[in-house]
């Protein structure tokens, strides 16, 4: 019997989301800003965009303009993509 290779990250170095995403409501939608560490102390914006009404197809949207030193910058450049999102395609 072949016993399978499992990689484990150590929780050091496993990327961390926010402990409390920002959920922000923008006309029919729910945006779901949060950020997650990338190391060095930067941190990646990390958008989810949902209707409130159904079907609400939560989706993850692609973020723009890189890493940013804090997480609140990363929060707010998540929050304006979003918006942008929504009022582009909304």
């Amino acid at each position: 019997m072949m016993k399978a290779h499992v990689e484990i990250t150590p929780p050091s170095n496993r990327p961390e989301a926010t402990t409390v995403p920002e959920i922000v409501i923008f006309k029919d939608y729910d945006l779901r800003c949060s950020a997650r560490a990338i190391g060095q102390g930067m941190f990646d914006p990390t958008l989810v965009v949902s209707r409130r009404t159904w079907p609400s197809r939560p989706r993850v949207i692609a973020m723009t303009g890189g890493s940013f030193a804090s997480e609140a910058v990363a929060i707010e450049s998540a929050h304006a993509q979003g918006v942008q999102w929504v009022m582009d395609f909304g």
